[in-house]
């Protein structure tokens, strides 16, 4: 479905008899659209949606975004008047609801990310040299991914001495290039819910600006001005670099440590970097500026993360009854 039916005509590639009838069983095998007005059928399909393939419940974050697909294609359906309102309205089904609190077991230490950039540099021949400076940007700068393969040149403020800024405009989110309207792997987007327009200033340590300058200065950029490229000029594809963070962990870290979910995705670099910031007592509005985020998403996000707050609460509550 994925390859045939749920892409434009003009780039489906051409079918052969045996996938042609294996989408004419599907169609008819289907519940028309209209069936969604029985409520048992909405729930049916709730239901579904709330199990892995092999039967065992899904993760609360896993359901609530299978069912915000399923909630905006409905919403699609009622726009087209194939459905009169959203049946999801209709049908309550009660599930563990996801506070989307990062797990403090995956942030990693100053220590631990320093050399887990240098354990990078030691994967492959090119690759990992390549990539180091992009896994630092996700680390002392705190930026997404997709932001980080967006970062050009003209954005780098990098200073011979102190701090330096970069001011964010473009990400490389990916997707399926059969997905996308340029038909590449990679579509060029604003930021993360920020209008086209709207740009973010980032100020970066001098530890990162100094990687910044080396990674320039050994590897130049691609003709579009990104920093970050494959050989042949592209956008460097999330499976690329999961694969070289996945050997530098073995470098970087001991066999229980590889075992357990510490700094497990590149993403987790950045949840590293925003916890450091507000560990260190980075008043959460600038973290949020920084980060990208609300006010409200930081701290429900990375309240957990927090550390030694505990202590200071409690000398807070003892002072308090003492007076």
């Amino acid at each position: 479905m994925r390859e045939f039916a749920f892409v434009p005509a003009d780039r489906r590639p051409p079918q052969t008899p045996e996938i042609a009838g294996a989408l004419r069983w599907l169609e008819a095998a289907s519940l028309p659209i209209k069936d969604l007005e029985d409520a048992k059928h909405t729930r049916a399909a709730l239901e579904a949606l709330a199990l892995l393939l092999d039967g065992k419940a899904a993760a609360a974050s896993t359901f609530r975004r299978k069912k915000a697909v399923f909630h905006h294609a409905l919403e699609y359906a009622v726009e087209l008047e194939e459905l009169s309102a959203n049946p999801l309205d209709r049908v309550k089904l009660r599930r563990t609801k996801s506070t989307g609190e990062i797990d403090r077991r995956v942030v990693v230490n100053p220590a631990q990310a320093r050399e887990l950039l240098v354990a990078v540099t030691y994967c492959g021949r090119s690759r990992g040299p390549m990539l180091a400076a992009i896994f630092a940007c996700m680390y002392f700068g705190g930026l997404r991914p997709a932001e980080a393969a967006g970062l050009r040149e003209k954005d780098c403020h990098l200073p011979k001495d102190g701090w330096g800024l970069l001011t964010l405009e473009k990400t490389a989110p990916q997707s399926n290039k059969r997905f996308t309207d340029s038909g590449k792997g990679h579509d060029e987007r604003g930021l993360k819910h920020r209008d086209e327009k709207i740009t973010r200033p980032v100020p970066i340590p001098p530890e990162l600006v100094g990687i910044l300058r080396d990674h320039l200065d050994r590897h130049g950029v691609g003709d579009d001005g990104r920093l970050f490229r494959t050989r042949t000029g592209g956008v460097i594809s999330g499976s690329a670099y999961a694969k070289i963070w996945k050997e530098a962990r073995t470098y970087a870290f001991a066999p229980d440590q590889v075992a357990s979910p510490l700094a497990g995705r590149p993403y987790d670099l950045r949840h590293a970097a925003v916890s450091l910031w507000l560990n260190a007592g980075v008043h959460a509005p600038e973290a949020a500026e920084r980060a990208g985020h609300g006010i409200d998403v930081m701290l429900r996000v990375y309240a957990k993360c927090i550390d030694g707050q505990r202590d200071v609460a409690n000398q807070r509550i003892m002072d308090a009854l003492v007076a």
